[in-house]
C-alpha cells in the first residue's frame, strides 16, 4: 500500500478500482474459509468512500473491523491481508514498470503458454499464485486442509490428506525447476542484469506457497476456559484416578455420586420452582414504583422460567478413558431432569448412539450394556477424526444454540488425521464445547495426543480423571 496522499495513475475511476480490489480480497478471504457476507462488503465500500483508502492504516482498519468479526478471525484476517496486499503487492496505485517487473511478467507469460495445453488445474493455481492472484491456490489449500478421510475397515491411515499435500509439494518443486530453466542457460528469456532479482522474487513467492501448504493456521482462542485446580471435596477417594479404582472403591464412588445427585436435584428443583413463580422484573417494578413516590410497593415478576439446556455427549470408550466416561454418563442421566434433553454417543473409531439404552434400562445397567451391545468395534484403533466426521455427517442436526457438547476422551488418535476443522464446524453449530480429559494437563503434549490441536476449538477444557475433578465440573454444569 502507498503512503497517505500519494497519487497514481488509475486505469479505472477511483471508486471502481477500490471496489474491484476489495472484491478480489473478499474472494480470497472466502476461499480461505474466512466468512464474509455481502452486507459486510457493502459496509466496507461505503466506509472506504469516507476515509482515505491510500492511507494503509485507515484502509486496513476498515477491512479488519468488518471482516474479522471475532478474536478467532483476527489472526487469519491478518495473514490474508499481508499475503494479498504485501506479498502479492496488490494495491490501488498501480505498479511502476521496471526491467525486473517486465522480466518477471515475461517468465510468467512463457510458463502460461507452456502450460496452456496441460489442463493441470493444480499447476495453474500455483502459477496464478506466483503472478499475484492467490484465489485458486487458497481455495485448493482450504479444500486440502478440510479433506475428509475415507472410512476403511482394513488397515487405517491418514494418507488421503498427506498424499494430496505431497502432490502439491511436487508441483511447487516442478514449477521452481521451470522458472530456473527460463532464467538460465540457453533458454534464458531475461537479461543477466535483472536475473538475480527476478529469481529472488519467484523464490520468495514459491516459499510463501510452500508455507501456506505446510503450516496450517492455528486458531486464536482467547476465550478458552481452562481449569487447573479443583476443590478437595473428598480427601482420599476423591484423589484416586478413576483408572486405578479397585472394585470396592468403585462402589464407594457410586455411593458418593448417588448422594451428590440427590443433593443437586434438590437444589435444581428448588431453583426451577422459584423460577416458575417468576423472577423479579426490575425494570417494570421500578417503572410501577413511580406511582408510589419511587417506593416499590408492587413487585412485578417475569413469566419466563429459567431455560434448561440440551446436552450431547461424545464418549471415547477405549482403555482408561472409559473409566471416566461411565461415571460421567451415570451423573448426567441421573440428573437428566435438570436438562431438556440428553443424548449420548460412544466411539472408538466408529460412532454409535446409545441414548436408547438409558431410556430402556437403569443407569448402571445401561452403562454395562453399551460396552457389549453397541454396533462398534471396541478393539479398533482410536480415531477421533473419523468419529467427528461420522457425527457431522449423521447427527449434526442434534446441535443447536441451546446445546452443550461434552467430549470425554484423552484426544489420543494414534497419529491419525485429527480433522480438527470438523470440531470448528461443530463449535459454530452449538452453544459451547466442553472437553473432559482423564489425563492430567502435563500429559497433553506427549506422544500421539492431539489435545492442543482440539482445544483451539473448545470453550472449556479441563482434566477430569478423579472424583474431585468430576464433582467440580458437574456442580458448575448443573448449578
Amino acid at each position: 500500500m502507498c503512503e497517505p496522499g500519494v497519487q497514481g495513475m488509475y486505469p479505472l475511476p477511483l471508486e471502481a478500482s477500490m471496489v474491484n480490489l476489495t472484491l478480489r480480497f473478499v474472494n480470497c478471504c472466502r476461499a480461505a474459509d474466512l466468512r464474509v457476507s455481502t452486507a459486510e462488503v457493502l459496509d466496507v465500500v461505503r466506509q472506504l468512500a469516507i476515509v482515505d483508502p491510500f492511507d494503509e492504516f485507515q484502509f486496513y482498519t476498515v477491512l479488519r473491523t468488518n471482516f474479522a468479526k471475532s478474536h478467532r478471525d483476527q489472526d487469519r484476517f491478518d495473514r490474508l491481508y499481508n499475503l494479498f496486499f504485501h506479498e502479492m503487492q496488490n494495491d490501488l496505485t498501480g505498479a511502476e514498470v521496471t526491467p525486473e517487473s517486465q522480466g518477471f511478467d515475461e517468465v510468467v507469460a512463457r510458463l502460461a503458454e507452456e502450460m496452456e495445453a496441460d489442463g493441470d488445474a493444480m499447476r495453474q493455481a500455483i502459477l496464478d499464485f506466483m503472478a499475484g492472484k492467490p484465489l485458486d491456490y487458497l481455495d485448493l489449500i482450504n479444500k486440502l486442509h478440510t479433506q475428509e478421510e475415507q472410512a476403511s475397515t482394513g488397515l487405517k491411515s491418514n494418507m488421503t490428506q498427506l498424499s494430496s499435500r505431497l502432490e502439491v509439494m511436487l508441483k511447487i518443486n516442478q514449477m521452481k525447476e521451470k522458472v530456473l530453466q527460463f532464467l538460465g542457460g540457453n533458454h534464458a528469456v531475461v537479461d543477466d542484469s535483472v536475473r538475480a532479482s527476478i529469481e529472488e522474487e519467484f523464490t520468495r513467492r514459491l516459499e510463501s506457497a510452500y508455507d501456506i501448504l505446510t503450516k496450517e493456521p492455528k486458531t486464536k482462542n482467547s476465550g478458552l476456559k481452562t481449569v487447573a485446580h479443583n476443590e478437595e471435596h473428598y480427601d482420599e477417594i476423591g484423589q484416586v484416578p478413576f483408572s486405578s479404582l479397585s472394585d470396592d472403591e468403585i462402589e464407594e464412588v457410586r455411593d458418593v455420586i448417588r448422594q451428590l445427585v440427590k443433593k443437586l436435584e434438590e437444589i435444581a428443583t428448588l431453583r426451577y420452582s422459584v423460577a416458575k413463580k417468576g423472577e423479579i422484573d426490575v425494570k417494570k417494578t421500578l417503572r410501577r414504583a413511580g406511582k408510589y413516590l419511587g417506593i416499590p410497593i408492587e413487585i412485578i415478576r417475569k413469566d419466563k422460567p429459567l431455560r434448561k439446556g440440551k446436552i450431547v455427549v461424545l464418549c471415547d470408550v477405549s482403555g482408561s478413558v472409559w473409566s471416566t466416561a461411565r461415571f460421567m454418563l451415570n451423573i448426567l442421566y441421573a440428573l437428566q431432569e435438570c436438562f431438556s434433553k440428553v443424548k449420548s454417543f460412544i466411539f472408538v473409531s466408529e460412532l454409535a448412539e446409545v441414548t436408547d439404552h438409558f431410556i430402556e434400562k437403569e443407569v448402571n445397567d445401561a452403562i454395562e450394556a453399551i460396552m457389549k451391545d453397541a454396533p462398534i468395534n471396541y478393539y479398533a484403533q482410536t480415531d477421533y477424526g473419523m468419529a467427528f466426521q461420522t457425527f457431522k455427517n449423521d447427527h449434526l442436526q442434534d446441535l443447536d444454540k441451546k446445546t452443550t457438547l461434552i467430549i470425554i476422551g484423552d484426544a489420543r488418535s494414534n497419529y491419525q488425521n485429527p480433522q480438527d476443522h470438523i470440531l470448528r464446524q461443530l463449535r459454530d453449530k452449538c452453544r459451547r464445547i466442553i472437553w473432559l480429559n482423564p489425563e492430567q494437563e502435563k500429559q497433553w503434549t506427549e506422544g500421539d495426543s492431539e489435545m492442543y490441536t482440539y482445544k483451539a476449538h473448545c470453550h472449556e477444557v479441563r482434566a477430569c480423571g478423579n472424583l474431585n475433578q468430576l464433582v467440580d465440573f458437574i456442580q458448575e454444569l448443573v448449578l
